[in-house]
């Protein structure tokens, strides 16, 4: 049977133009070389290296490639912006300012920062839609704010951020902004070089490139502390050999996204849209988490009243679908792993936004991509109404149910 992919915010397939990029660095009798060598097969690898590091400067927009660092993940890339920062700034002070919504990425590094080295952390509250507010970031910078990291779109609901004015009021106080990009690349128009944004953090394996890599976008003149040692690799900015299949993968993905970024977001969105619409209106009980408009084309999160949210992505699993209850490791949906991890926790975006615990166990995220179809929508509005239905029917709550808020119940 095959499967319905709808989970692409968590992963995504490599495509096969990224593949072949990657072919020629992962033979024998290709291109091995060690960028750092002299002799002519390392140079060889350098080119292919930098000409990576182009690739993705041009989809985010980047002044200049040597403000392109290659890490081994978006989580790394995150963790050198921060740490990185916090190190390097903090004879100034000591208090960072992020979002409650963050990726765990980012969330967790300033939990290190916090309990580890006296760091003092703030983390703005979000509107019932996920988005930041710019007064509220106003109001959380001291005089011994260092760093803001708000990311520019949520994993979980897809709010784009207001990353601009957020970063206007940093660029107002000489204040470092990252952003935790990971989800917008590849998905929205990146323009960083007239930006507020100092540092920027992508993953290659959201983009349809293989996982174990990823980049930081440094703004030129930005001090980081550097967190691996050992060598004189990425401009004395990250120790250790390069990764150059992997690069060469993230710069065909990039290089791939800028191009067809046009045709294709447009696409997606119209898939997301009718996936969206045709659920809302054919299952009694259903509303939206996030923005309605400032929100990213490919992702939806619905809650499902009177459902258990991984009763119906396990359901959906065995119809064909791989869908995502939440981010939490071992929540896997095409696995059916998140009743045997016993990590349900709810998922802190959704109580962020005010979603009331009943329903954040209802909720499920629909992220689609490139490989997506008008077939597969075909296919889930045929599908989810039924099994919806169906373990509604195994719930006295739905039978007893009083009017649905939301007006469908």
């Amino acid at each position: 049977m095959k499967t319905v992919y709808f989970d692409c915010n968590a992963t995504t397939p490599v495509r096969p133009e990224v593949f072949e990029a990657m072919r020629p660095f992962l033979s024998a009798d290709g291109e091995y070389g060690n960028p750092s060598s002299l002799h002519t097969v390392g140079q060889r690898a350098h080119a292919a290296l930098e000409a990576a590091r182009e690739k993705v400067a041009a989809l985010l927009g980047a002044a200049d490639a040597s403000e392109i660092v290659f890490t081994s993940s978006g989580t790394e890339a995150d963790n050198m912006a921060i740490v990185g920062a916090a190190f390097a700034h903090r004879e100034r002070g000591r208090h960072i300012v992020t979002s409650a919504v963050e990726h765990h990425a980012v969330l967790h590094t300033c939990e290190y920062l916090e309990k580890e080295h006296g760091f003092q952390v703030t983390r703005l509250p979000v509107d019932r839609q996920g988005r930041v507010s710019a007064e509220d970031l106003k109001r959380a910078i001291r005089p011994d704010t260092i760093l803001v990291s708000i990311m520019a779109a949520n994993n979980e609901i897809g709010t784009i951020e207001p990353t601009a004015e957020l970063g206007a009021v940093c660029r107002e106080k000489r204040i470092l902004f990252h952003t935790d990009a990971v989800q917008a690349a590849g998905k929205m128009s990146l323009d960083l070089k007239n930006s507020p944004v100092d540092m920027a953090a992508i993953s290659g394996h959201k983009i349809y490139a293989p996982k174990g890599i990823g980049a930081l976008y440094i703004r030129r003149g930005v001090r980081l502390h550097a967190l691996l040692h050992g060598g004189a690799h990425e401009k004395n900015r990250r120790a250790g050999t390069e990764n150059v299949p992997g690069a060469a993968a993230l710069g065909a993905a990039c290089d791939l996204a800028r191009r067809e970024m046009p045709k294709e977001e447009p696409r997606i969105r119209a898939l997301r849209d009718r996936l969206e619409k045709g659920i809302l209106s054919g299952v009694p009980a259903v509303f939206l988490n996030g923005h309605p408009t400032e929100r990213l084309g490919n992702t939806t999160n619905l809650t499902f009243e009177y459902v258990e949210g991984e009763s119906l992505v396990l359901a959906l699993d065995q119809a064909g679908f791989a869908l995502k209850k939440s981010d939490l490791p071992g929540v896997e949906v095409s696995t059916g792993s998140a009743c045997a991890s016993g990590l349900l926790e709810p998922s802190h975006v959704l109580k962020a936004i005010g979603v009331p615990p009943e329903h954040i166990h209802g909720s499920v995220r629909f992220s689609l991509g490139h490989f997506n179809s008008d077939k597969d929508v075909d296919s889930a509005l045929e599908i989810i109404p039924a099994a919806v239905d169906r373990l509604r029917k195994m719930s006295p709550l739905w039978e007893d149910r009083a009017p649905s808020p939301s007006g469908k119940g």
